[in-house]
């Protein structure tokens, strides 16, 4: 399983997804991004915006940001 998480330090709305991930024990690497928006142009690359927490599961082609639609997909996916 490849999935990686896009997140901010002391974002809490990315450690609600760090939490679920590690309730459902899947596997992930973590992508520290830049406090300011304007840097985080890998994040406006990958999902068209540069909020965080934005999840990418490369095993099944989802890309995606907004912490509760993120922990709705990781329970409807994984649990």
């Amino acid at each position: 399983m490849t999935m990686t998480l896009y997140r901010l330090e002391g974002c809490p709305y990315c450690e609600l997804v760090v939490d679920r991930l590690d309730e459902l024990d899947i596997d992930y690497e973590s992508v520290w991004v830049e406090g300011l928006h304007s840097r985080r142009n890998e994040v406006k690359r990958i999902s068209g915006q540069r909020q965080v927490p934005v999840v990418v599961d490369e095993d099944r082609g989802i890309t995606m940001a907004e912490s509760d639609r993120i922990l709705e997909y990781l329970d409807r996916s994984y649990a």
